[in-house]
C-alpha cells in the first residue's frame, strides 16, 4: 500500500536522518553508510531502529 504523497517527503531515518525512499513494503534509508530497511505495517512505517533491517 503506498504512502500519502507528501508523507515520504517529511520523513527521514531516524538513525542518520538521511531521505527515505519507498520500496514494496519497506522504506529504505538513502543514506550511504547506513541503508536501513523499516517496515510499513497496515500503512504506517515503523520508524524505530530496532525493528529495522539490516543491510546485506
Amino acid at each position: 500500500m503506498p504512502l500519502e504523497a507528501g508523507l515520504l517527503e517529511i520523513l527521514a531515518c531516524p538513525a542518520c536522518h538521511a531521505p527515505l525512499k519507498e520500496q514494496d513494503n519497506e522504506l529504505i534509508c538513502t543514506g550511504a553508510d547506513c541503508g536501513l530497511a523499516y517496515p510499513v505495517r497496515d500503512g504506517i512505517p515503523v520508524l524505530l531502529v530496532d525493528e529495522a533491517r539490516r543491510p546485506a
